[in-house]
């Protein structure tokens, strides 16, 4: 890992020091990617078969999971793991049900009446990550919320193993929560296919989940033309950003940075820390948990390009947090909850030594579907209200068109809306010659 020292870099330096690998890569994507979206809207399965072939490097003529794959499944997951499922399962139930939005009602004035309500989103495409590790935990965060929201119908793509086979987690995952519905496609091809439907999977209206850089390219493009189906938020290659001091324990910081550099070569973790021999000491325990991992060789690439950076204070190192609006923040440092308020910037906070950011990909319950790339600035990380539309409902009585109209009257008029103002005024006219008779 690079090591930095903030107050010697330029603005320029600054800016590049945050600059995240995935983007750089972004560009020379588009074209690639647009390719494939083509292909798949224009020629649909045979275009997913292809595609499959070529990125997964397996020929499927069945890309639907079976009910025999499932029973298959279930027989090879063990009961510890079971129940960890059922556990995830239980937290995350509960943290997503207690968002349930509220319908609002009420009389904004006399004869005016106005409401708010909710509905699910009708079908909804899951996409789960299952290339260098099968995520069954995605499952949870998009299948759960989507269900306690209403979703009629739930869809999940999820790239094949090169026995042609979706791993056994992830289909007990699924199970556990009610999608039967699971086809082996993976990458840009995957999102191609939610959006714009095929013979064999179905178009929907919202797709959600994480991915790679090809995967969150596909959703942006998708999500931009008006006859496929929107997105849920640009969820790229993970990242984690860790603030800590003298106080904090280098081999928890290590972890937290292993954790989410393991993910692939493409994530991205940091350190902003206010110690410099702090720093050198996770630097030693990120070495010596490296050996130790199995994903080594992606760990070694993903640092490539991750950061340790020795700030001034831990007002600078959250004003460095704020600018580069990670996905995960973890707080290792005294008194770290008294600085929450200042945080605006971020997908998902972690707060004290004993909250690692793996307790929310897996089991606290909150969901670990976030933003990255810096869109921590301006989108929330998934939630209900991610599978759900608002829409407002108003009732107007003849007393509260009396009331309302000659303002709207006034206002149109004003815009030169002549039509919205004779929708008004054509019915204060029948009124008035009712109280006139």
């Amino acid at each position: 890992m690079q090591q930095l020292i903030w107050s010697e870099l330029n603005e320029q330096e600054k800016l590049l020091a945050l600059n995240r690998p995935g983007v750089s890569h972004s560009d020379s994507l588009t074209e690639s990617v647009k390719s494939i979206l083509l292909e798949v809207k224009k020629n649909k399965h045979k275009a997913v078969q292809q595609f499959t072939s070529k990125f997964d490097s397996v020929k499927l003529e069945d890309i639907r999971v079976s009910v025999q794959e499932f029973k298959e499944a279930e027989e090879l997951v063990p009961e510890n793991v079971v129940k960890s499922f059922e556990l995830a399962i239980e937290n995350i139930k509960k943290f997503h049900h207690a968002q349930k939005f509220s319908n609002i009602k009420l009389d904004v004035m006399p004869g005016i009446q106005c409401e708010q309500v909710a509905r699910a989103i009708g079908k909804v495409g899951l996409y789960v990550p299952g290339g260098t590790a099968p995520l069954p935990s995605t499952v949870f965060m998009l299948a759960i919320p989507a269900e306690i929201a209403g979703c009629g119908k739930r869809v999940i793509c999820t790239p094949p193993q090169s026995n042609g086979k979706i791993d056994a987690n992830i289909l007990m995952a699924a199970k556990m929560v009610g999608v039967t519905e699971i086809y082996k496609v993976g990458g840009a091809q995957a999102i191609a296919a939610m959006a714009y439907g095929t013979e064999i999977i179905p178009k929907v209206d919202k797709i959600f989940g994480p991915g790679n850089s090809w995967v969150t390219e596909a959703k942006v493009q998708v999500a931009q033309d008006p006859s496929a189906a929107v997105c849920d938020m640009p969820a790229g290659p993970s990242e984690v950003l860790v603030i800590s001091d003298e106080q904090a324990n280098p081999e928890f910081v290590a972890t937290d940075l292993l954790s989410q550099a393991e993910h692939g070569v493409d994530s991205q973790v940091i350190l902003l820390s206010t110690c410099k021999n702090h720093i050198a000491a996770v630097k030693t325990a990120l070495m010596n948990f490296t050996e130790q991992l199995d994903r080594k060789s992606i760990i070694v690439e993903s640092l490539k390009h991750s950061k340790m950076i020795l700030v001034n204070s831990i007002d600078e190192a959250l004003e460095v947090s704020e600018l580069y609006a990670p996905e995960h923040l973890i707080l290792q440092f005294q008194n770290a909850d008294k600085y929450l308020n200042r945080i605006n910037n971020a997908g998902s906070v972690f707060v004290g030594p004993w909250t690692p950011e793996s307790v929310g990909d897996y089991a606290s319950g909150t969901n670990h579907v976030l933003p990255t790339f810096g869109y921590a600035k301006n989108l929330s990380g998934l939630n209900l209200d991610s599978f759900c539309r608002k829409m407002t409902i108003q009732t107007l009585t003849p007393e509260g068109i009396l009331a309302i109209g000659p303002t709207v009257e006034t206002l149109a008029g004003i815009e030169g809306l002549n039509a919205h103002k004779l929708a008004v005024t054509v019915r204060l006219k029948q009124l008035n010659k009712k109280g006139d008779n």
